[in-house]
């Protein structure tokens, strides 16, 4: 059983896929790092803070006195609260997300299409036996 485990452990695909899991990561935290510290001020700047985690809606109240202006002592109290600017906060960060790896995957085809073009494509030789058979037939074509 033990070296039935470690043939799957150490497949190829089971090693590329580790590998990929961690540079993901890696890039996931470069994304997150590309839309909060570079898109996220700039719409900040153009359009104001696009910060709605604050907006809500309460469902429920809860009893006694509480300060129904803060989503956080409402929920504390035990009251119900529709939190819908959280939502559009989310969607929002995740279309910048989504636009900026649009144009990271972008230039990265950009730079393997350059790539592919500058190599040529020639067909590689047939191997001996191959060649030897092709003459053999255009010699009998001949006759």
């Amino acid at each position: 059983m033990f070296k039935e485990f470690k043939e799957f452990a150490i497949k190829g695909n089971m090693v590329d896929m580790a590998i990929g899991i961690v540079i993901g990561a890696a890039f996931g935290a470069v994304v997150k790092s590309l839309v909060d510290d570079l898109l996220m001020p700039v719409l900040a700047a153009i359009l104001g803070t696009p910060d709605f985690t604050d907006l809500f809606v309460v469902l429920k109240a809860p009893e006694g006195q509480v300060d129904l202006g803060s989503m956080d002592a409402v929920r504390a109290a035990g009251g119900v609260v529709l939190s819908w600017g959280n939502f559009v906060t989310v969607v929002i960060n995740f279309l910048l997300v989504a636009w900026a790896l649009f144009f990271v995957v972008k230039g990265i085809n950009r730079l393997k299409r350059k790539e592919e073009a500058a190599t040529p494509t020639t067909p590689p030789e047939p191997p001996a036996d191959v060649q030897l058979l092709t003459e053999i037939r255009d010699l009998l074509k001949k006759t």
